[in-house]
């Protein structure tokens, strides 16, 4: 019913930039919040950031000062810029979102399929 496609991730050095994307589709009558979650090598899945349809953000500590999440409503989209990045970085990013449901009787959560992220030393 929902479907997140996210884009973006690849090799990059550290101190380096990515911009990562994640574009909603699919049967929902609103999106909610949105974000980003990671899950490093060996690793559980964490919060990176998530973003209101209001624009407040929530992001770990881990990422404050470096990573910026945004969205665009008219887009469906969440972004994740991230700057200054680490090797303990490099991680699969997943997107996620909250949506109304079209009868707008239920929330419901979904995750895109992951996209790597390497920091190389």
């Amino acid at each position: 019913q929902v479907q997140l496609v996210e884009s973006g991730g690849g090799l990059v050095q550290a101190g380096g930039s990515l911009r990562l994307s994640c574009a909603a589709s699919g049967n929902f009558f609103a999106i909610e919040p949105m974000g980003w979650y990671r899950q490093p090598p060996g690793k559980q899945r964490e919060l990176v950031a998530t973003v209101t349809v209001g624009g407040t953000t929530n992001s770990a500590d881990s990422v404050k000062g470096r990573f910026t999440v945004s969205r665009d409503n008219a887009k469906n989209t969440v972004y994740l810029q991230m700057n200054s990045l680490k090797p303990e970085d490099t991680a699969v990013y997943y997107c996620y979102t909250r949506v109304l449901s079209t009868l707008r009787d239920r929330y419901m959560d979904y995750w895109g399929k992951g996209t790597l992220v390497t920091v190389s030393s």
